[in-house]
């Protein structure tokens, strides 16, 4: 596994000691690694972006790390591991149950987890075969889904369309004819105005999902490009 290609893990864990511990072991085993201390900083990192895996302590000081996996299952599929003190069968199957992929009780030996790290970042892997990745974006071509910050956007015919069309070349300039062209079918009614009212619901759909700024661009009098 070179450094280029290692997947991101974010740790939230607020006991230092923990914290050190697992650090170093996934490191040692090629992963890169962001620490956060306090739930309130998980979904806003996970809806930048860029992480592979979360290890979440359930005692966090702030929120229960229960709430986040909650929060975070309304717009993402990250795995997510549990860290915690308690062995209890209720609490295993609850966070099961809100939709984390395993969970280890503490103490627990950090190269286990790191074991445990490895085989569910596989697994998700193989699900994920499909998706091709532009940014922020993802996109599933077979099953005709785009993902924002890993969530699933629900997106009609034209709107899936479109978007599609701007994130095969990013930063490039598509005019409307262009877009109605290569998007829309021969038999539909199409027009200048009906690329700018499906702009117009995507972007609402983007910000929805954590969008911000907005990534598609409006170069007036000449059509749209998409930042990915």
């Amino acid at each position: 596994m070179t450094a280029a290609h290692s997947p991101t893990i974010l740790l939230a864990e607020d006991e230092t000691a923990i914290a050190d511990a697992v650090m170093y072991a996934l490191r040692s085993e090629g992963f890169a690694v962001e620490h956060c201390l306090l739930g309130g900083d998980v979904l806003p990192r996970v809806r930048a972006g860029g992480v592979d895996l979360l290890l979440l302590d359930v005692g966090l000081p702030d929120v229960s790390g229960f709430d986040v996996c909650r929060r975070l299952r309304d717009f993402s599929d990250l795995p997510v591991i549990f860290l915690t003190a308690r062995n209890d069968e209720i609490d295993r199957v609850l966070g099961l149950e809100l939709g984390a992929d395993d969970y280890v009780a503490k103490p627990f030996s950090p190269r286990e987890l790191a074991a445990r790290v490895r085989a569910r970042l596989r697994r998700h892997a193989a699900a994920d075969a499909g998706w091709r990745r532009h940014g922020a974006f993802e996109i599933d071509a077979e099953g005709r889904r785009i993902r924002y910050a890993g969530r699933v956007l629900e997106l009609t015919r034209y709107e899936y369309a479109l978007l599609a069309e701007l994130l095969r070349r990013p930063g490039a300039i598509l005019s409307r004819a262009q877009l109605l062209d290569r998007a829309w079918d021969g038999d539909s009614d199409s027009a200048d105005r009906t690329v700018d009212t499906h702009v117009k619901t995507l972007r609402a759909k983007l910000r929805e999902a954590g969008a911000e700024p907005d990534p598609i661009r409006t170069h007036r009098g000449v059509g749209y490009s998409i930042e990915a």
